[in-house]
Parts: C-alpha cells; structure tokens; sequence
C-alpha cells in the first residue's frame, strides 16, 4: 500500500473513531474521496480487525501509558516591554504542566484511555494535581505520593506577546522516579498499547523502558524536555519508535550552538543509527522537520494568532501519538500534521492544555 492509501486510510479510522456512525458517502465527502474508495478503506479496517462489524465498532484499546514529570505551572506575563533588572508589572496565572503529565491530559481529553506514572510530594498543590487528572480521565493511580517532598514546580517568564523568555524548573521529584520503582509497576506497563515517557526520568529508568518495550514490542516515545535533560538520553535507542525534541535540544545533544539544514539531518541519521525509527524536530512559528526513511521532510506551521506558547509542544506529542496508536501504519507526516492542528489550537488558549479537546480537533 503507497503512502497516500496509507494515508487516506488513517483519516478514513481517525473520523470513525471521532464519530463511529458516520456514513460512508459523508467520510467520502469529507475527506474528498470517491464511495468506493472509502468503502475499499473500512473492509481493509475490518480484515485488520481495527473495526468491527457494522457501526465501525471499535475493538477495546488498551492504555497509553505515559512516564514523567507533574508539576504546578506558575505563569508571569509581563504587561509591557520587558526590563531586566528592575522590576515589571506582570500578571500571573497557573494551572497544571509537566510534559508527561500535559501529554496524558491531552490524550485523554482527545478520548483515549490513559494512564500516568509520576511522582508529587505530599503536599496540597500534588493533590490537587492527582485530583485533577481524574477529573480529566487520566488514571493516575500508580503514581507515586512522597512523604515529605514538596510537588514540582515550573515558573514561565512570558513577553507581552506570550512568547517564553526564560522557565525555571523545580523537577527533582522525578529522580525518584527509579527503576526499582517502575519494576513495581511492571505489569501496568505491559498492558500499555504504547508508552510516552519524558526526560525528566533518570536516565537508567529511560534504559529500562527502552529494554523492555524492545522486548514486548510495545511502540515507545520519547518527548525531550529541556536542553539540560538532554544528557538523559540513552545513548542505547533500539526499541524506539520516535524521539520529537526541539532544535535546541538537538543543538545540545549534537553540542553545537547551531545547525544548518544539513547537519540537522545528520544528526537525525546518527540519533537513526543508535537505534531510533524516527525524528521530529519542532522549530516553533518555522514547522517541522521528520524523517522520512533516511530522508528530511519539512511541514509548516499553520498561522496563528499566539495567546502563549506554553504547552503546545506537549500538545504536538500528544497529536502524533494519539495518531500512530490509534494508525500505527500511518504515515508519520500525517501524524504530524495532526499535531501541528493542536498545537495551534493550544497557542490559541490562556490554558497549558485546551480544556474543550475531543478527537475532531485533530480533524
């Protein structure tokens, strides 16, 4: 099957699994396919058992299971030109953030079952945080509560365009977060359909993971967090089936302050040759760069009017995952351009994560 059956076939289950009684003349009108076409597209559904019978019943799915940092965002806008070193008016807004916990928050708001492995303190701001991940439908249950540990915390410098100046990051929770504590938790990872885990996980914890899901054949993302996390990475990568980082994590982890086109798909090719499937480099309002094989694919961003720009990489992740669980075969630009949709989506809220998602966002 070439690409663009792959394609089309992707969209054809993302639209039944957004609305599984949706007739087959309004997928064809929607996705500007002829009848048959899409009638051809649900039987190879169906023989793949991804559907099931009439209805496009679809079969139980199991978990996305995601590993990493929770922790309380805290938002300072400044309400005019910045000033260093003196002070700035500003004003302050917080929610939830963590990238592990942004991306099971965004799952699960997109309909999928979703579980999270973090670690919070024993305080009323790690409480609250667990509460609100059940109200979201996120299972948090086999998070970890530590006696006597204050919960993470992430302090964002916004300019009055919304844009990040500087974050300041309290993520030490998540050293805790060991191997022997995740063998505890083994059996909830091999009932996952797929496990996103960030680098805010000890680097002998990313090992474990990587090992096993080699050995389960589980399909296993990584989602960078920083440019100093980037030395977390295993150098080890076999198992993975995508890295999504920004340009100046890659900088880092090729340790240089910059890279052109060319040496970008270089260090893609190395991060290939350790082991990973597949790259994604963000670049902000510049798109994206994706393997493609052994080649270099760009996507541009949609235009957007920016409120801020806080959360929607976690936002991104979380589109392209959402796409390759629920189309493994997809093509991985397609799974892109889903999470481009979200991300703009997500540029557009006050919100680390937009609270209104469902599976049509990603439409």
């Amino acid at each position: 099957m070439d690409k663009i059956d792959k394609g089309s076939r992707a969209a054809v289950l993302q639209r039944i699994s957004a609305n599984p009684f949706i007739g087959q003349q309004e997928l064809a009108d929607e996705l500007c396919l002829s009848r048959s076409a899409v009638a051809g597209h649900i039987a190879a559904l169906q023989r793949e058992r991804r559907i099931l019978g009439r209805a496009y019943i679809l079969p139980k799915l199991r978990p996305l299971l995601c590993l990493g940092g929770a922790n309380m965002d805290r938002k300072l806008t400044s309400l005019s030109p910045l000033q260093m070193h003196t002070s700035n008016p500003a004003a302050l807004r917080e929610s939830f953030g963590g990238v592990a916990r942004n991306v099971a928050e965004n799952l699960a708001r997109l309909g999928l079952p979703t579980s999270l492995i973090t670690a919070v303190g024993d305080d009323a701001s790690g409480q609250i945080m667990l509460k609100h991940l059940q109200g979201a439908g996120v299972d948090a249950s086999a998070s970890f509560t530590l006696a006597g540990q204050l919960s993470g915390s992430y302090t964002a410098v916004l300019d009055a365009d919304g844009e990040l100046l500087v974050g300041l990051a309290n993520m030490d929770l998540c050293d805790q977060l060991s191997p022997d504590r995740l063998q505890a938790c083994r059996a909830l990872r091999a009932s996952a359909g797929m496990i996103i885990a960030d680098l805010n996980l000890p680097q002998d914890s990313l090992q474990l993971l990587l090992d096993d899901a080699r050995s389960h054949c589980q399909a296993m993302v990584l989602v960078a967090v920083s440019q100093p996390k980037m030395e977390r990475l295993p150098r080890d990568l076999r198992g993975l089936r995508l890295l999504i980082l920004n340009e100046a994590e890659l900088q880092t982890w090729a340790g240089s302050p910059t890279l052109s086109r060319a040496q970008i798909h270089a260090a893609c090719i190395e991060l290939q040759n350790l082991g990973v499937q597949d790259v994604v480099v963000t670049r902000g309002a510049r798109g994206v760069l994706l393997t493609d094989g052994s080649q270099l694919m760009e996507q541009p961003t949609p235009p957007v009017r920016v409120v801020e720009v806080t959360g929607a990489g976690d936002a991104f992740a979380a589109a392209v995952c959402h796409a390759l669980y629920v189309e493994p075969s997809a093509p991985l630009a397609l799974a892109c351009q889903a999470g481009l949709r979200l991300a703009a989506k997500t540029l557009q809220s006050a919100d680390t994560v937009c609270p209104d998602l469902n599976a049509n966002c990603l439409i």
